[in-house]
């Protein structure tokens, strides 16, 4: 817009020039024609409108700029209705309620998970407490020969340890290690020793020579 303005300013000094010049002495005619007078004017004109067009162009992008800066108002939300406070309420009783639920689950759940636990480990403790009652346990008899006759029976032939606790019509429990294969009874006991009966068939594995007879310790 300056070198606009420059423009303006250098025809207006040569249109004023020209005009002087075709003044002075003696008229238009001697120097300068009409013609050139006119285009001068006529260009004259041109850049004033042009000066006129930008500045309004100028004006208006100020404003736009203006505008472009100031804060956009927004209008306040509107309050809740009585309606929508209610349905509000009654989510976040629902959400509370949920929550209260989820928490006694999660409790009952710890709860439930100590008592199987501490069954788990009573029952461990109790099954080792066994083993060592029965591997502690003071040997009464124990099997020279176990017989498995399909007429007679199950029977073994007995070394009596413990005379006292081997008497006719004791129950011994057999014992292996730490564990205990079945029981059986002392049908008879002589200076030789004594002979035992199976009370009950053994499942797994049978009695053999060196299993050792105790007492239930479990009694």
């Amino acid at each position: 817009m300056d070198t606009l303005k420059i423009l303006l300013a250098a025809t207006v000094a040569l249109l004023i020039g020209a005009l002087a010049v075709a003044y002075k002495d003696g008229g238009p005619e001697k120097d300068t024609s009409k013609s050139e007078i006119a285009e001068l004017k006529l260009e004259f004109e041109k850049l004033r409108m042009e000066r006129d067009t930008l500045e309004q162009q100028r004006k208006l992008q100020a404003l736009q700029d203006a505008a472009a800066k100031a804060p956009v108002y927004q209008a306040p939300a509107p309050a809740p209705s009585a309606a929508e406070n209610a349905a509000l309420q009654d989510q976040i009783a629902k959400l509370e309620e949920e929550k209260a639920k989820a928490e006694r689950n999660a409790e009952t759940a710890n709860n439930e998970a100590a008592f199987v636990g501490g069954q788990v480990l009573e029952h461990r403790d109790g099954e080792l407490r066994r083993a060592r009652m029965i591997k502690d346990a003071l040997p009464m008899a124990r099997i020279k020969e176990w017989v498995d006759d399909p007429q007679a029976g199950s029977f073994g032939v007995i070394e009596v340890l413990q005379e006292a606790s081997v008497q006719q019509e004791s129950v011994l429990c057999v014992r292996r290690n730490t564990g205990i294969l079945g029981k059986v009874k002392i049908t008879s006991v002589s200076i030789e020793g004594a002979i035992a009966n199976a009370v009950s068939s053994f499942p797994g594995l049978k009695p053999q020579a060196g299993d050792d007879l105790i007492l239930d310790p479990m009694e």
